[in-house]
């Protein structure tokens, strides 16, 4: 860290999605001061084309923002994943779907201002229905897998619907791949 000196650094909560690591820190100035982070594995997202007109996406409720949001299939990794496996297993689990091909578009900090999570974003092609069919959690059981064309997806983000940062990246890279 360039000229950022730890003085002490306590994890103070370990959560089952994340943990929160409080630093004492020292400034080049000599001031002190306090760094709080969210330690986060990280996770995997999949962009879902049905073809290069329709893509996949799930509406979920999420607790933090109390309503629910239009998203990418996605998952936290487990220790040691592959992305790649972590992003085929979320859009089974969460869609239905399986994918002929994944191919990476990019990995994101998703809010290094506090957190270290890591998103590895791959594009989802040659979808067909999984054989075991949607296997969801306990908190996703309200969520709906929703085809949409593709352009309605962009006016959507346009239009302020959809609003989680995965999703927006994701698609607006798979307009870049599409054209």
């Amino acid at each position: 860290m360039p000229n950022l000196k730890v003085l002490k650094s306590e994890r103070r909560y370990a959560g089952k999605v994340f943990n929160l690591i409080i630093d004492e820190v020292e400034y080049p100035s000599g001031n002190k001061g306090i760094r709080e982070v969210a330690e986060h594995p990280g996770g995997a997202v999949a962009v879902p084309l049905l073809d290069n007109e329709t893509i996949v996406l799930v509406r979920q409720f999420r607790y933090p923002m109390k309503q629910y949001l239009y998203e990418l299939p996605a998952g936290k990794l487990n220790i040691r994943e592959d992305p790649k496996l972590c992003a085929a297993r979320e859009l089974e689990e969460e869609t239905g779907y399986s994918a002929g091909s994944l191919r990476k578009l990019i990995s994101i900090y998703t809010t290094p201002g506090f957190c270290n999570e890591q998103l590895h974003i791959f594009l989802a092609t040659e979808l067909r229905q999984s054989l075991h069919g949607q296997r969801l959690e306990e908190g996703e059981l309200d969520l709906t897998v929703e085809k949409i064309p593709f352009q309605q997806a962009l006016t959507m983000i346009e239009q302020g619907e959809i609003v989680d940062s995965k999703t927006i990246c994701g698609i607006l890279l798979a307009e870049r791949v599409l054209k």
